[in-house]
């Protein structure tokens, strides 16, 4: 695959590039530049909305890039998402749930953040950048992919420090994730030269899903009635979707077209309705432009679209049933709810 071709896939399905003249001279330098993605582990394992950021490291890794893949359990001790115990088996449902969507995990580096944050070095640039950092920048930063709190514990202005110091010590050359890491990242694109990165990290995000119930929240796996987790059953699945926000006509901040757009035709190639001939008979979109504009112009209706999206969610999550089905797994994951 030739760098045009690399870059392309790399860009392909993304909301934002910062920027894509970095990314494509990265490219022409480098064979396997590495590209890092951070999760906390909490709940009893993730949701739906990290299928968009999966379906990129299959496309990363298509595309030549190196995937590190950070499970931070330290990071969610700070954010108050349990005990380590706890946290550390929830990053093995994580792991368990990325193997069973196709990411290939033999040649991606999965990390613990307690693997290197322990080290000297590691706090000794914590502790360079927060005489870099001002309160209300680092309190920003943490708005968005934490608590909202108005009187937070001092271990959540800890967090953007070590997600920024996180990429010095992980070797990053493209930071990844949604756009509740933007400021994050913009931190780490400013301030990581200033504690000996030679390196300035390219940023690339993705879009963020809403909840079930629309634009009010994003999804999360503590509110599971707004969120369907990845093992969730079909029965489950069906019965979340038709309760689901999905206003006739509406375009904006739809969960359903959401969800198609960012995840069924990230991952299918078609959409299919089935419907009885009196109301139209069965339609299939090749595309989302194709399946937006029938449901702006009201010729497709809400409970239409529920059911090719339920079935179809039902079908791109079945390896993942499988997966969690095994003794193992099943058992891991009664130990996470227990």
């Amino acid at each position: 695959m030739d760098v045009q071709k690399r870059f392309e896939l790399i860009k392909r399905g993304v909301e934002e590039v910062v920027t894509e003249k970095e990314l494509h001279s990265l490219l022409e330098k480098k064979k396997s530049p590495i590209v890092y993605h951070g999760f906390e582990p909490s709940g009893t394992n993730f949701h739906i909305g990290y299928l968009i950021g999966i379906k990129k490291h299959i496309e990363f890794q298509k595309a030549g890039l190196k995937l590190k893949i950070l499970l931070a359990d330290f990071h969610a001790l700070l954010n108050e998402k349990g005990s380590l115990e706890k946290i550390r088996k929830v990053a093995k449902l994580y792991e368990a749930g990325f193997a069973a969507l196709g990411v290939n995990m033999k040649k991606a580096d999965l990390i613990l953040g307690s693997s290197f944050q322990l080290k000297p070095e590691y706090f000794e640039d914590v502790m360079k950048l927060s005489l870099r950092v001002r309160y209300l920048r680092a309190k920003r930063s943490m708005d968005l992919v934490g608590r909202k709190d108005d009187d937070p514990h001092v271990s959540q202005f800890l967090y953007p420090l070590m997600q920024t110091v996180d990429m010095k010590h992980l070797n990053v050359d493209i930071a990844f994730g949604d756009f509740a890491q933007r400021k994050l990242h913009m931190l780490a694109r400013e301030e990581l030269s200033k504690i000996g990165y030679k390196k300035t990290p390219i940023a690339i995000h993705h879009a963020t899903m809403l909840s079930l119930k629309g634009a009010i929240r994003v999804m999360s796996s503590s509110l599971p009635q707004t969120t369907i987790m990845i093992d969730e059953n079909p029965d489950e699945i069906k019965r979340k979707i038709s309760n689901a926000f999905c206003p006739e006509k509406q375009l904006i901040d739809n969960t359903m077209l959401q969800i198609c757009k960012h995840i069924i035709f990230g991952w299918r190639k078609e959409l299919k309705i089935e419907r009885e001939r009196k109301y139209g008979g069965d339609i299939s979109f090749k595309s989302y432009s194709e399946l937006e504009n029938a449901y702006g112009e009201g010729s497709l209706h809400p409970s239409d679209l529920k059911n090719a999206t339920a079935n179809m969610l039902i079908k791109i999550l079945e390896p993942v049933r499988k997966k969690f089905s095994k003794a193992k797994v099943k058992k891991l994951k009664k130990e996470v709810e227990g």
